[in-house]
Parts: C-alpha cells; structure tokens; sequence
C-alpha cells in the first residue's frame, strides 16, 4: 500500500515538475518553444480585439471575432491554472507581476457576460508581450539595457530639474499667449494655451489652436526655435552619457576603466565589439 502512495506521489510530483520546466523554464527547449507559441497566441488575441473594435470589421465577423477571444480566453485560463499547480510557490506565482497579469488577461472576457462592453479590458493582455524579455534573456544578459538603467538611476536629479524647467516654461508661455491672443482667438483659458504651448514647444504642431495676431505669431516662432533648441540640447546630453563606461554587468561596479576587458573588481570579461 505505501509503495502505491509512494509511486502515485512520485507520479505526481513528476508531472508538476514536467509543467513546471515547460511554463516557467525558458532555457529548456520545451520551455522556450512553450513561450514562443504563448508570445504567438498572445498577439492574436490582441489583434482579434484591435479589430473587434473597427465597426466595418465587427460587422462582418463579429461572431468568428467573439468565438476566437472565447477560445483564447479559455486557453490562457487553462494556462493560468496549470502555472498554479506547477508552480514551486503558488501564492508567490500568484502576487507577482505576471501572475497578475496572467489573472487580468482572463477576467475581461467573464466580466464581459456581467457587463457589457468590458472586454474592451482585454487589451491589457499586451502586457504579457514582455514575456519576451524573458524568452531572449535580454534583462539578465544585455549590458545596454544595464546601461539605461545606470544612466537613469544616475541622473534622475537632473531629469526632474528638467521637467521642472520645463514645466515653469509652458505655464509661462501658456499664460503669455493667453495674454496676446485672448479667447476670441480660440485661447479660451490658460490650461489651453498651456496645451498649445506644450504642442509647439515639442514640434507637433497639430493646428487645432494657432495665433492670429502679429505678437502671437511672433511668440509662436520664438517658441518653435525653443523647441528644437531643447531638443538638440537633449541629444547632446544623451551622447555625452552614453559615451561614459558601462558598469559591470555581474558586480555592477560603476569605476570600470575604459577599454579594460575584464572587470579589476569581481574578473568578470567584457564582450569587445
């Protein structure tokens, strides 16, 4: 009787920790194809949404469009509950960011039955395309993407400096062009003439509110050149830190000498390109 439990709790056992190397282990050859087909499955259910939305599309395919988000609907529900039966810690699984969203992916399509026209929610299943980072291992292995996130971490100081600035400049500009043009020009408020001054300051330019007057115009040119100023500013800062040196990927030592191919602190050896 104890050699059937033992052979039945082996049995067992083997089999979530078969699924287990399927859904979570990416570097297996079943885990990785697993992933790749999940990615695919992923980008039809988003597209079939996309397109659901378009009245000429829903109109001739609506049903095929509503059976297919059922059917991707029911996989990702299967999917879910099998990453909580394999899954080394459930409760971990279930609280992580994926694991909320793999919950959110499903919830739309049922809510849908008690409230019309939430199944718009399931768009949020694009979320789970950052599976991909996982699948090309690009967050443990890509020293550029380390380098993003030192130069952020670094100068985070400066970028709120900058916003700040920035934020002074298009509520001053917002409120002079309210000033000249007024709102029998169309610049009924000063929060609109701050949207126009943030559309013309970036170089968008939409037209849906211009100036009228001489000084307006003026000012409106004053602005554009400010614009592409910042811009050009922006890029020239941006190169400057990029050329600094890379941390190590493995010690994240940040005093690394440029040039060295290997790291003086931990030996780990840079990939020269």
């Amino acid at each position: 009787m104890n050699q059937v439990y033992k052979g039945h709790q082996f049995s067992w056992n083997s089999r979530r920790e078969f699924l287990n190397r399927i859904l979570f282990e990416s570097a297996t050859p079943l885990g990785r194809g697993s992933d790749i087909v999940l990615f695919i499955i992923i980008v039809a259910s988003v597209i079939a949404v996309l397109l659901e939305s378009i009245d000429q599309v829903s109109a001739r395919h609506g049903r095929l469009l509503i059976g297919l988000e059922w059917g991707f609907t029911v996989v990702f529900t299967v999917e879910y509950i099998l990453r909580l039966y394999c899954s080394r810690n459930p409760s971990g699984y279930a609280r992580s960011f994926f694991g909320t969203v793999d919950l959110m992916a499903v919830i739309p399509t049922y809510l849908s039955l008690l409230l019309p026209g939430s199944q718009a929610l399931i768009v949020i299943r694009i979320l789970r395309l950052l599976r991909v980072f996982r699948v090309l291992k690009l967050v443990q292995y890509s020293r550029a993407g380390l380098h993003l996130l030192y130069m952020l971490q670094e100068s985070w100081q400066r970028i709120w400096v900058f916003v700040l600035a920035l934020s002074l400049l298009v509520t001053t500009l917002g409120s002079m062009i309210y000033l000249i043009e007024g709102p029998e020009n169309g610049f009924a408020s000063i929060p609109l003439s701050m949207y126009w001054a943030v559309v013309t300051l970036t170089t968008v330019g939409y037209g849906d509110i211009s100036p009228q007057t001489p000084l307006g115009k003026f000012v409106a040119a004053m602005v554009m050149v400010i614009g592409y100023a910042i811009i050009v500013m922006s890029i020239s800062l941006s190169s400057r830190s990029f050329k600094r040196t890379t941390p190590c990927i493995r010690c994240r030592e940040t005093r690394v000498e440029k040039g060295a191919e290997f790291c003086k602190y931990c030996g780990h050896q840079f990939h020269q390109h």
